[in-house]
């Protein structure tokens, strides 16, 4: 048996330790000085008690930050388990040449036994006598010579593995022992960050659970609020569309009090798929309508000579030529785009509601709805630039594995569309760049009402009673205080606008202000004043967090959670759009 070279115990950690860690090894105080490996768990071990101590006073992105450290425990638990499972190994192979050694031992006492036997015995100058000739005597010398020196050298051998093996197995134990220590500090610094992990999972899906638990009252208010539009983009004249800027901007509408707090969504509604101002924005930035459709649908090929089928059907009109009716009827896009730089965006749209149809009606052998639901289609034919747009690109279609895509596409993205129904978000700015976000969005070139707009109107135009997005403090710690209510879990069946009877003409049992005041007291505390407002923004083109500076001290909200108890709760029609919002205070 080959017997294992001296400290390959330590060979083997030090590869693995190194393969692991990429940090700089620093020694602390009370860790593993005298060996780098253990002592670099020992600092990890440190930084994850540092960060369980931090995590009690976290406030935000506290999702991201339990996965970080749950995954980092992960990783030192896989690391002490290998370290672990090394010194078994070593523990066998010591033991393997233990048994060997035993063998050894008896070659060398032999061999101990021999060399003295033959030192005592080989005299020269009997050796000189009993040869016959010169070249015997020199044989003879050179045979026993060999001799000695193998005796040597199997007894230095032999010796060195001895000492080897107990300088190994000394080490395997302070080894086995610091190993024992790392894991029961583990153990005990993990065991608290675990428990805080199954809350905040618990939590998440208590939420979740709350959400689809809303009664079907509550679960239409957040479909209603959060909702479309009847009618298509540019149908609408900015002069009608308030409150569509941020204060200081010509759209910006006064509140008329102070202070006041609104929230402004960016873009609307699913910001999924192609941005129809974003369009604009590129069309008239120079960009072609390809360019425009490789920047939103990526992953597709633009197939100029598709065979479309001769006619569709729409649902409640019939069935109609495709190209030269259905399509001349889209009513999804103004045709004063084209007069103004945008007939490029004309051409995206054309091709973009070409391939939703066929994709729609499996390539026209289904029918296709004539309102939003699917793409807005009306009777009276365009004549003018839109005409122009669909005949310029007759039979152009995008192919995405190897049939006409789903080509979704939304008004307004707020300069992020997002990923979603098998599209890729995309930053939609100049460059592509988060840097030129908003500032540089495309929308913004596009000059769309609904890029940064703070939402008071029903589809229909109802505002009741209501000039502006703006509410007053006492209206803002209300939602809030319905935030403490919501996570509760008691009284949630009355997080419904204080007004939602008269305004939605519907019966429900709305708690009024002072009633959600009293019952947030029961959960830990009121919130009475809020003096100021931030938001979080997150990689993937949404709102991640909402933080109010309180009497209770800093309230941080989730955006998701946000979301849903303000259209909840917020009086009239005002409500929060998408994903992607801000909240406002002057």
């Amino acid at each position: 048996m080959k017997l294992v070279k001296p400290r390959l115990f330590f060979i083997i950690l030090s590869f693995f330790f190194l393969s692991f860690l990429t940090h700089s090894f620093v020694l602390a105080e009370g860790c593993n000085e005298g060996d780098p490996e253990l002592n670099q768990i020992c600092l990890d071990l440190e930084k994850l008690e540092k960060e369980r101590q931090n995590l009690a006073s976290a406030t935000a992105g506290v999702e991201s930050s339990l996965s970080g450290l749950e995954s980092r425990i992960k990783s030192i638990q896989a690391s002490i388990n290998a370290a672990t499972s090394k010194a078994e190994e070593l523990e066998e192979d010591i033991f393997e040449r233990e048994v060997d050694l035993e063998y050894q031992k008896q070659v060398l006492a032999s061999r101990v036994r021999n060399f003295y036997k033959r030192q005592r015995r080989n005299s020269a100058f009997l050796l000189f006598l009993s040869s016959a000739s010169a070249a015997e005597l020199t044989r003879e010398l050179s045979y026993r010579q060999t001799m000695t020196d193998e005796d040597k050298r199997v007894i230095l051998s032999v010796s060195q593995e001895l000492k080897t093996l107990k300088e190994d197995k000394e080490a395997l134990e302070q080894k086995k022992i610091s190993l024992a220590v790392l894991q029961k500090s583990l153990d005990e610094q993990a065991a608290p960050l675990k428990k805080v992990l199954v809350e905040a999972k618990a939590y998440e899906t208590d939420l979740n659970q709350q959400i689809a638990e809303l009664n079907s009252r509550q679960q239409a208010l957040i479909a209603q609020k959060s909702g479309g539009f009847q009618t298509s983009i540019g149908d609408t004249p900015p002069t009608l569309e308030p409150c569509s800027g941020p204060p200081g901007s010509s759209n910006f509408c006064s509140p008329g009090f102070s202070p006041a707090f609104a929230v402004f969504s960016f873009g609307a509604p699913h910001r999924t798929g192609m941005s129809q101002y974003g369009a604009l924005g590129r069309s008239i930035s120079g960009q072609n309508a390809e360019t425009i459709l490789a920047a939103y649908y990526k992953g597709t090929s633009l197939n100029k000579g598709y065979p479309v089928p001769g006619s569709i059907i729409v649902s409640g009109i019939g069935t109609i030529p495709f190209e030269d009716n259905y399509l001349l009827g889209i009513y999804e896009v103004p045709e004063s785009w084209g007069d103004k730089g945008g007939f490029e965006a004309l051409k995206a749209q054309a091709i973009a509601a070409r391939t939703y149809a066929l994709s729609a009606t499996n390539n026209g052998a289904g029918s296709i709805c004539a309102t939003e639901s699917c793409q807005v289609y009306k009777p009276q034919l365009k004549t003018g630039k839109w005409a122009e747009a669909v005949r310029a690109t007759r039979g152009w279609v995008l192919i995405k594995d190897g049939s006409p895509a789903k080509t979704y596409y939304a008004a307004s993205s707020g300069g992020f569309t997002i990923s979603n129904w098998g599209w890729e978000g995309i930053v939609d700015t100049v460059g592509e760049s988060r840097d030129n976000w908003p500032s540089q969005a495309y929308e913004k070139i596009g000059g769309s009402p609904w890029f940064y707009k703070g939402w008071y109107k029903s589809r229909g135009g109802e505002t009741c009673g209501r000039s502006s997005p703006w509410l007053t403090q006492e209206e803002m710690a209300d939602i809030l205080n319905a935030v403490v209510v919501y996570r509760s879990g008691q009284g949630v069946e009355h997080i419904l606008p204080v007004d939602y009877n008269s305004c939605f003409g519907s019966s429900g049992d709305p708690w009024s202000i002072s009633q959600m005041r009293d019952q947030a007291n029961t959960s830990g505390g009121a919130i009475t004043s809020i003096s100021s407002a931030s938001v979080t923004y997150g990689s993937d083109g949404n709102t991640q967090n909402v933080s109010f500076s309180t009497n209770r001290g800093n309230f941080p909200v989730s955006a998701s959670e946000f979301k849903t108890v303000f259209n909840l709760r917020a009086p009239a029609r005002i409500a929060v759009k998408s994903g992607l919002f801000n909240v406002e205070k002057i």
